[in-house]
C-alpha cells in the first residue's frame, strides 16, 4: 500500500455508463483539491452540505465537503457526483490528478477508516462481504457484521479475560495489600469465557453455508438425469443431456438464488468404470468434488434400480440423498424420494429440503469467518492452557502468559493486535473504490 498522508481519489460506483457516477478524494489536500475542479462550492461552504455547480472538465454536477472524523475514511473529504459516462469520469479524475491527488488502490477508503478508529476489522470484512454478497441471507449478515456485531462479541470476551489477567497478575504484585488468593476460584470465569467462544465456534458451523453456500453434489450413474434435474433446478439448458452414457465428462458448477438462500450445484460425470482416459479424469475429479461437497444426492434410474457399485457408494456415503428419477417412466422404492426431471414432479420435495439446511441460520447473531474461526480456537487452547495452571504449585507467571495470548488472538480478530501484513492481505482483496 502506498503512502497513507497522500490525498487519494476513486470512483466509489460501477464503471459505468450510468446515470450518475461518485468520486472520493479522501486526504488533507481533499478540500483544496476538490475546490479546484469543482466551482459549486461557495467561500463558505459548510460541510454536509449539498452543493450544485460545474465542474474544470466542462460537466456539471453536485458535490459534498466532509471534515476529518465525520466522513467514510475519518479523513477529510469531498464526494462529487458527475454524470456517469467513461468519459466524464475519467475527465475528472484527471483533473484531481493534475491537482494532487493519487489514484486509491483497492480497499484503501476502507483501510483510513480501520486505521483512523472508525471502524475494527470485522466491520471492515464487512463490507467487502455486503459487496460481494449475492443472496438477501449474506446481506443480512453482512449488515449484522457491519454494524458492529462481532466486534462487541468479541470485545467482551477480551474485557473478561483481561479481569481474569488482572486478578492473577493482583496475586502476584500486591499479595501483601490482597492476602492470599485461591486463584482455583478464577476457573467458573474462564469457564464461562470458553463455553462463549465454543458457541461462536458452533454458530459458525452450522451458518457457514450462508456466507459461503450450500454445495451440492449430484452424483450417480451415467445416463441417470443428473445434467437434466441440474437444468430443471435452474430453469435453463446449462449441462449437455443426451442418451449417450457419459456425456458429462467433467463436474460443472452452477450458483443458484433458493428464496435468498445460495447454493452452489455441482452436475458430476457418471459414475462407472471407463476405458476412456478423458471421462475416467473427470470421475475421479467428480468423486472428489463430491467428497468436498455439504450434501450429495445421489440420482439413478428408477427403472433400472440400483447397482451393486451404486449400493457400495451409498455405503460409503451415508449421509447422501437417495433420488430416484424418471418416476414418469416406472415404479420406485416408497423409502426412497422420486423425482422426474423432465416434468418437474418432486422438484418441491428438493427445494424444501434445500430451504430446510438453511433454517437454524445466523438470524440476529454475529458468524465467524474462517479467519476468526482460527484466532477463536488459538484463544481457546491458550484459555485451557491457563485452566490447567490455575491449580499447579506455581501458576502465577504461567497462567498470566496464556492470558495474554488469549487477548492477543481476540486482538487479532478485531484488528487491535493485527500485525501489518495482516491488514495488508485483507485489504488486498478489495476493490477500487473501497
Amino acid at each position: 500500500m502506498s503512502s497513507l498522508f497522500d490525498t487519494i481519489v476513486a470512483p466509489i460506483t460501477g464503471p459505468g455508463p450510468a446515470a450518475v457516477s461518485v468520486i472520493r478524494l479522501s486526504g488533507s489536500e481533499a478540500w483544496s483539491i476538490g475546490r479546484s475542479v469543482f466551482k459549486g462550492f461557495p467561500s463558505e461552504a459548510q460541510e454536509r452540505h449539498l452543493y450544485y455547480g460545474g465542474f474544470s472538465t466542462g460537466d456539471d454536477g453536485y458535490g459534498v465537503m466532509f471534515e476529518a472524523g465525520r466522513s467514510y475514511t475519518g479523513e477529510e473529504s469531498v464526494e462529487l457526483s458527475i454524470h456517469g459516462s467513461r468519459a466524464a469520469i475519467q475527465g475528472l479524475l484527471h483533473e484531481c490528478l493534475n491537482h494532487g491527488a493519487r489514484a486509491a488502490e483497492g480497499g484503501e477508503f476502507t483501510q483510513r477508516a480501520f486505521l483512523n478508529g472508525r471502524i475494527d476489522l470485522t466491520e471492515a470484512e464487512a463490507v467487502r462481504d455486503t459487496i460481494e454478497a449475492q443472496t438477501a441471507a449474506q446481506m443480512k449478515l453482512a449488515n449484522l457484521h457491519r454494524e458492529g456485531a462481532l466486534h462487541r462479541v468479541v470485545r467482551d470476551l477480551s474485557d473478561q479475560v483481561t479481569g481474569i489477567l488482572a486478578a492473577v497478575e493482583a496475586s502476584v504484585d500486591f499479595s501483601e495489600e490482597v492476602g492470599e488468593v485461591d486463584l482455583g476460584d478464577l476457573n467458573p470465569r474462564l469457564d464461562s469465557v470458553t463455553d462463549s467462544i465454543e458457541a461462536l465456534l458452533e454458530r459458525s458451523q452450522s451458518a457457514r453455508i450462508v456466507r459461503e453456500g450450500l454445495r451440492i453434489a449430484i452424483v450417480g450413474p451415467p445416463n441417470a438425469g443428473k445434467s437434466s434435474l441440474l437444468n430443471r433446478l435452474l430453469g435453463a439448458d446449462r449441462s449437455i443431456v443426451t442418451e449417450i452414457p457419459g456425456t458429462t465428462r467433467d463436474y460443472v458448477e452452477e450458483q443458484l438464488d433458493i428464496e435468498g438462500n445460495y447454493v452452489v450445484l455441482i452436475d458430476t460425470a457418471g459414475l462407472r468404470d471407463s476405458n476412456d482416459m478423458v471421462e475416467s479424469i473427470g470421475i475421479q475429479r467428480s468423486r472428489a468434488a463430491a467428497a468436498q461437497a455439504d450434501w450429495i444426492w445421489f440420482v439413478y434410474d428408477a427403472g433400472q434400480g440400483l447397482s451393486a457399485e451404486d449400493s457400495l457408494f451409498l455405503q460409503e456415503n451415508s449421509g447422501a440423498l437417495v433420488i430416484a428419477n424418471k418416476i414418469d417412466l416406472g415404479a420406485f422404492p416408497k423409502d426412497q424420494l422420486g423425482i422426474s426431471a423432465l416434468t418437474g414432479e418432486g422438484i418441491n420435495l428438493l427445494l424444501n429440503g434445500i430451504k430446510e439446511r438453511f433454517s437454524g441460520g445466523p438470524e440476529q447473531l454475529p458468524v465467524p469467518t474462517q479467519r476468526h474461526r482460527e484466532h477463536l480456537r488459538e484463544a481457546k487452547a491458550q484459555l485451557a492452557d491457563a485452566r490447567g495452571t490455575l491449580n499447579s504449585p506455581r501458576p502465577d507467571d504461567l497462567a498470566a502468559v496464556s492470558l495474554r495470548a488469549a487477548m492477543a488472538e481476540l486482538g487479532q480478530i478485531t484488528g487491535e493486535t493485527a500485525s501489518p501484513d495482516m491488514i495488508e492481505r485483507i485489504f488486498r482483496d478489495f476493490c477500487i473504490g473501497k
